[in-house]
């Protein structure tokens, strides 16, 4: 399984970049505007900082919810370097956009998607990546893990060629069970990542193997 990390903070994507496992970076307006990243311009120049610490798939999200405008803006946005991946909304428009980018070869993420209907009707499309939101499902009691492995197996028995890119990853349990249920990518927060590392086991060894390396050089 993939790492993406989901963030516009530089210097998380840095961190998560210098670990070793990161392979590709989302991004979506809220993100940005945590970031206090305001206008075209200035969210453009974001990007390609991002492209330049990370070599691979970098989601750059379209604001216009029309068909001219997604059309409009992700061609801007995929001109802007080879790792850009334009990312639309799941709706009608944002289906036929994706349909239109697979034609050209631009490569799409399709997000805000919470039925098997919807991640189907992308795949369809020609979608590169789908991106089911776990967290948000969870929210309202619903099975976002199980949205996983359901779009999973569909991609996997239709031979789809769409990646599913497990979002809205809000811990560490997420990510294994995302990685139980077949998801080809996992976006995560930082936390997320580097709480993979965390095992008192792991601490406690490290502790002990210490301390006998001081009696034995004392």
């Amino acid at each position: 399984m993939k790492f993406f990390i989901d963030t516009a903070n530089l210097a998380q994507i840095r961190e998560a970049n210098e670990m070793g496992v990161l392979d590709g970076v989302t991004t979506n307006p809220s993100l940005m505007a945590k970031e206090n990243i305001r206008g075209e311009e200035a969210c453009r120049r974001h990007y390609l900082e991002i492209c330049s610490i990370v070599d691979g798939p970098v989601s750059a999200e379209v604001i216009a919810t029309d068909f001219e405008g997604m059309v409009r803006e992700g061609e801007e946005l995929a001109a802007l370097h080879p790792n850009i991946v334009v990312k639309l909304p799941c709706t009608a428009d944002g289906i036929r956009a994706v349909k239109y980018f697979s034609k050209k070869g631009i490569r799409t993420n399709c997000t805000l998607v919470f039925s098997v209907g919807q991640a189907l009707l992308a795949a369809k499309a020609g979608a590169t990546y789908v991106s089911p939101f776990v967290g948000r499902l969870d929210d309202i009691s619903e099975d976002g893990v199980g949205l996983v492995a359901h779009i999973v197996q569909m991609y996997r028995y239709y031979e789809f060629p769409t990646f599913v890119l497990a979002a809205s990853i809000r811990h560490t349990q997420h990510i294994i069970q995302c990685l139980d249920a077949g998801a080809d990518v996992a976006t995560c927060p930082l936390a997320a990542i580097k709480g993979l590392l965390k095992h008192p086991l792991t601490d406690s060894g490290l502790a002990q193997f210490l301390a006998d390396h001081a009696k034995v050089n004392a």
